[in-house]
């Protein structure tokens, strides 16, 4: 194999495992650290996730994850193309490789993207607050029977599609173990309200989401981003947290 670095620690075992035509094999070893120490121990942020825009901080940045339409068009063809060969023949063989291949980068156009946005945040920043998001819960299936047929059952399918693509719950996973690594906390809170609450004023109403991506407050007539007033809302509770008992701190 082929060593990029110095093994530091002691070697415990190794991992052999092959991702479509390449091999990898990881180390694992023990080591003793010192505590990390944050070096923006005072740095806040929030952060709201969505399917328009990835990621949002409170800062007013978005941080957007490169399209997968285009691959997504690409593996659909491939898989087309490897359905009409006869199976277990030498072109069905090439035909399900090219569909692993293109299923290979996609995950690696997500996953580098989740890394580089992620170590950014938390080498940034010594708290991130973020919402505590159920997406399994989120991403259900719509129940559909011949009794009762369903409403919009495509439209949820898509959508449910459109979340799992931006991989929350590996971005959060992430955050979690980076913030220890580099001595920073991370705070996971209810995510209920916070896109139709005012960040200024406080007051929550349906209403104050006029569109997908405008807020306007009918209390005070504060308007902004609404992803960006969401994640405000999320820092502040975060911030309300920390104060009272730690309740949803990464742990």
């Amino acid at each position: 194999f082929y060593k990029s670095r110095e093994i530091v620690g002691v070697m415990k075992n190794a991992t052999v495992s092959r991702s479509g035509k390449h091999w990898d094999v990881s180390i694992q070893v023990e080591q003793e650290v010192p505590d990390p120490v944050h070096p923006h121990p005072k740095r806040e942020i929030g952060v709201d996730m969505g399917i328009a825009s990835t990621l949002t901080t409170s800062d007013g940045t978005h941080h957007e994850m490169p399209s997968l339409d285009a691959l997504d068009r690409r593996i659909r063809h491939a898989q087309r193309a490897a359905s009409r060969k006869k199976k277990h023949s030498a072109n069905w063989r090439k035909a399900c490789d090219r569909v692993a291949h293109l299923k290979e980068r996609q995950a690696n156009i997500r996953r580098d993207f989740q890394q580089k946005t992620t170590t950014a945040l938390i080498h940034n920043h010594g708290l991130v607050a973020i919402e505590d998001l159920n997406v399994q819960g989120m991403t259900k299936s719509a129940k559909v029977t011949v009794e009762e047929p369903g409403k919009n059952v495509a439209a949820k399918a898509g959508l449910n599609r459109r979340i799992l693509e931006q991989g929350w719950g590996e971005q959060r996973r992430m955050l979690e173990y980076k913030a220890k690594w580099a001595g920073g906390e991370l705070i996971a809170v209810n995510a209920a309200g916070t896109s139709r609450t005012c960040s200024v004023c406080g007051y929550e109403a349906a209403e104050n989401r006029t569109t997908q991506s405008r807020f306007k407050c009918k209390e005070c007539g504060h308007t902004e981003n609404a992803d960006e007033n969401a994640a405000k809302n999320i820092l502040k509770r975060a911030r309300h947290a920390r104060i009272a008992c730690g309740e949803g701190r990464a742990k």
